[in-house]
């Protein structure tokens, strides 16, 4: 017999195991190594999430109270996957293109990114979820309480209540610890992708032995079972083809609107070619679970007593007989079952509720730009996401102690199904109908929520609960036509198809209503074109004007939000695409829309928009916007997005031109001061030499004076000879005929020896350095890394024009090779002299205070390129700032 505590026992290794798994998929995918993380297998497998505990356990029950009427409940998924793979399609697309979070984001963004739609849709999720988490801590506690029983121990409602606190807490804990370690601008959480589809394979694993079981082991074989089936209730077909009807499009509509569904569906998916597999995987995967449901009920119901529960035949059956081996294994199958829904759905909902009420609520507190790049975005999101995963299952704990526990299962999954699916007209039509607007949403969505709340969802606590047995009977204040279950007067249909017909009915036609009668913002216009044409364009008209927008403010933000390394990849990579490497980017429409897109990846798309929309002082549309949401035609549509295209590579060509043009110029100039500057340096030592050597051949003087004029003429020899040295290096370095020495060392020793050959003396220059980052080892000529080191720390010595002066030195390593950053706390270059600090005729500062020709950085820069790497400046830093990249080996 099995012991609770063991059970218990066993529920936490298992816990520990699934905690393993996440942990070590997390460490993949934080190396790069994501290949079979992202398999179509382990993408089918997390579809699994849709097989809850109402799947394991309540399918059975459902079987036995209903006959075969369970199959609705798979066979509306798999019309999805097979016969709906164009809308998924067109869903997975437009989550890829858009960077779309959550289905709250999926509505808010088609319509005009829309901040109240999101908190509708959200407040519509939350609830719709409550009661389904509450049946999943309804199954785990029944499960723990049936070993109870066997264990000798009769559980009361109070252990009820404590074993599902406790679960909920568990739960709770490893939701928030891998599902809001940080925020991905792809927002896929890999660690819990794959503990869910362990989970996937558990659950499978333990329902088709315990069938398999049952049908060979108790029931004799296939021929008898069958027997066993056509002498059973279940066999008989009593169901009206309208609730038939009825659940098949409710289990087909929720499983493209549940928010856990949608999240493995859509926000997870990393290759829009694993639909191709999960189209004929997963109904596989379906078939197989309810395959052995029929027989469990038929022979649950010939062999145990009478009154027992059916939604507990997976686990009474196996301890019935002694199995307890069996018995465990499909307890593990049910615990899979409850806490892959629970963690995957509370990560959506948590996901909605941070990025749709609490971020803009935050933010509409903050009127100021400053404000938006003041306070740290990434930890208020951080926070609410694990606040908002508490909350939800602190929610879903007060309706199973409201509802008392004792509901079927299979029932309240249908009126949780119920609500979800009111999010299917505007999100269908949303992409579908590019007349379709937000006030027709708006409105849909708001009907179909207060009709379902009153007429399922509150009459689910039970008679007088919520709702009185007067009000369920005569209607409040009397009114009969608007009784919870015989609304405008129909009292024939069955509660649950009354519930959808009505919540349905009313809220497409409130949806269809309201978009025809109400004419769409412009970006309304622009996410529908966006939207519908998905399969079509790739490119988008333009929606932002960049008046009021400063690059390095919106770096501060993208870094609070993405983290400081992603963030200036964003920046760094449109940089290069403008044609403004080592700078940062102009900011221009096209590239405020990527960046939006890049921001809604963690924050969603409507949160996205509105921070940019605050840091540019407005999301005013162009003309040419304007424009092209007046024409519906596809094809203007098209035109106008070429000639956009024209435009814009015109008017960065004119702008490269007139960039190139200014810093010809300012090299011409600077080649004129060259020239000026190397007559005067090469003049100087040779007069020196010249006159003090005729002193020593024609002058008779004492030692001392010998002495004295002697060794001017060697400190000017050498003044000289180090010029011409620097003349020579930038030339044979140029003409690539310089000889590298590779050898291997280590990072914080070339350091070391440039900071004293650099010969900083007390006072001149403070330098910090990290040096546990420093102990690295690379392989490249350490010598001629040690000149670039050497003059990067020489130029900030001179030219820091802080007090005191302080050089910051950094070490990262990052995509295979050392990034050092040396950043002084100075006034840093000018903007228009960044462009040409590494010409070998550049000189940016008074030519009195250089003391030297000039070539430093030139030869700084051909150096990096020899061995494999490479200089830049780094803008926005506060002082002057340079990165050294150089590879590992």
């Amino acid at each position: 017999m099995v012991a609770l505590n063991l059970l218990i026992v066993v529920a936490l290794i298992y816990v520990a195991l699934l905690f393993v798994v996440a942990f070590y998929a997390e460490r993949r995918a934080q190396a790069g190594r994501v290949q079979w993380l992202q398999s179509p297998i382990v993408y089918t497998l997390s579809l699994s999430i849709y097989c809850t505990a109402w799947t394991f356990y309540g399918a059975v029950g459902y079987a036995a109270r209903s006959g075969l009427e369970f199959v609705t409940i798979y066979l509306g998924p798999t019309l999805v996957m097979v016969g709906w793979w164009w809308i998924l399609r067109r869903l997975v697309r437009i989550g890829r293109s858009q960077r779309i979070t959550s289905i709250a984001d999926m509505v808010s963004s088609r319509f005009g990114k829309s901040t109240q739609l999101g908190v509708l849709v959200t407040l519509i999720c939350v609830i719709a979820a409550t009661p389904y988490i509450a049946l999943q801590l309804q199954s785990v506690t029944l499960s723990f309480s049936v070993f109870a029983q066997r264990d000798g121990q009769l559980w009361q409602a109070a252990d009820l209540n404590a074993a599902a606190a406790w679960v909920a807490f568990g739960l709770a804990v490893f939701t928030v610890l891998f599902g809001t370690r940080n925020l991905d601008a792809n927002e896929r959480h890999h660690g819990i992708v794959m503990a869910i589809a362990v989970e996937a394979v558990v659950k499978l694993i333990a329902l088709v032995a315990v069938g398999v079981f049952v049908v060979w082991g108790l029931a004799g074989g296939p021929a008898d079972m069958i027997t066993r089936i056509e002498a059973s209730p279940i066999q008989l077909w009593d169901q009206p083809g309208g609730r038939w009807a009825s659940l098949i499009f409710l289990s087909a509509a929720a499983f493209l609107c549940l928010p856990r569904i949608f999240q493995v569906l859509v926000v997870e998916n990393a290759d829009e070619g694993h639909l191709r597999v999960a189209s004929w995987a997963f109904p596989l995967y379906l078939f197989l679970m309810s395959l052995f449901v029929v027989p469990i009920a038929v022979v649950g119901m010939d062999l145990l007593p009478a009154g027992s529960n059916p939604d507990l035949f997976v686990l009474t059956l196996p301890l019935s007989q002694g199995r307890d081996g069996l018995a465990m294994l499909s307890f593990l199958g049910g615990f899979s079952s409850a806490t892959s829904m629970v963690i995957v759905a509370t990560i959506a909902l948590a996901t909605m509720v941070s990025n749709h009420i609490v971020v803009p609520i935050w933010l509409a507190s903050r009127s100021q730009q400053q404000a938006v790049i003041s306070g740290d975005v990434r930890n208020v999101i951080l926070l609410s996401r694990r606040l908002s995963i508490a909350g939800v299952l602190a929610l879903g704990f007060v309706y199973f102690r409201l509802s008392g526990g004792g509901t079927a299962l299979a029932a309240i999954g249908l009126v949780s199904f119920t609500g979800t699916v009111q999010i299917l007209p505007a999100m269908i039509g949303g992409i579908f109908w590019r007349g379709a607007t937000r006030i027709g949403a708006a409105l849909g969505l708001v009907t179909g929520l207060l009709v379902w709340l009153w007429t399922l969802f509150l009459p689910s606590f039970g008679p007088d609960a919520v709702l009185s047995a007067g009000v369920m009977q005569a209607g409040p204040w009397g009114i009969a036509w608007l009784r919870p279950q015989a609304l405008f007067g129909v009292s024939t249909l069955d509660p649950l198809v009354h519930g959808i017909l009505w919540s349905m009915l009313l809220n497409s036609a409130m949806f269809i209503a309201g978009s025809l009668l109400s004419f769409p913002k412009p970006l309304e216009r622009l996410q529908g074109a966006q939207f519908v044409n998905v399969l079509d364009r790739s490119t988008a008209a333009r929606a932002w004007s960049a008046a009021g927008a400063g690059a390095e403010d919106l770096l501060v933000m993208s870094q609070r939000i993405l983290g400081s390394g992603e963030a200036q990849s964003i920046f760094q990579r449109e940089a290069r695409t403008q044609g403004k490497e080592g700078y940062l980017p102009d900011v221009t429409p096209d590239f405020l829309e990527r960046l939006e897109r890049e921001l809604a990846g963690s924050v969603g798309a409507a949160t996205a928009h509105a921070m940019i929309g605050q840091m540019t002082g407005g999301n005013g549309l162009l003309v040419e916007d304007l424009m092209a949401v007046a024409d519906e035609a596809a094809e203007i549509l098209e035109y106008s997005n070429r000639l956009e295209a024209k435009s814009a590579e015109q008017e960065r060509t004119a702008r490269a031109l007139r960039e190139a043009n200014a810093k010809l110029t300012a090299l011409s100039v600077q080649k004129d001061a060259f020239l000026s500057q190397i007559s005067h340096e090469l003049r100087t030592p040779m007069t020196s030499i010249r006159s003090f050597s005729e002193i020593l051949r024609d002058a008779d003087m004492s030692d001392d004076g010998l002495e004295r004029y002697a060794g001017i003429i060697h400190d000017e020899a050498i003044r000289l000879t180090r010029l011409l040295d620097d003349l020579l290096d930038l030339s044979v370095l140029e003409n690539g005929q310089v000889n590298l020495h590779r050898q291997t060392g280590r990072l914080d020793q070339v350091l070391d020896q440039a900071v004293r050959a650099a010969g900083i003396h007390d006072g001149e220059l403070a330098i910090a350095r990290d040096q546990t980052t420093e102990k690295v080892s690379l392989t490249t000529d350490l010598d001629r890394l040690a000149q670039v080191f050497i003059n990067l720390i020489t130029n900030a010595r001179k030219y820091c024009d802080a007090t005191p002066p302080q050089l910051t030195i950094s070490v990262a390593a990052q995509d295979g090779a050392y990034h050092i950053d040396f950043v002084d706390n100075g006034a840093g270059i000018a903007l228009q002299d960044q462009q040409v600090i590494f010409e070998k005729f550049s000189r940016v500062v008074d030519q009195s205070k250089a003391g030297g020709a000039g070539l430093g950085l030139a030869i700084c820069r051909e150096i990096m390129h020899r061995l494999g790497g490479e200089i830049s400046y780094l803008a926005g830093q506060g002082g002057t700032a340079f990165r050294v990249i150089v590879p590992r080996g």
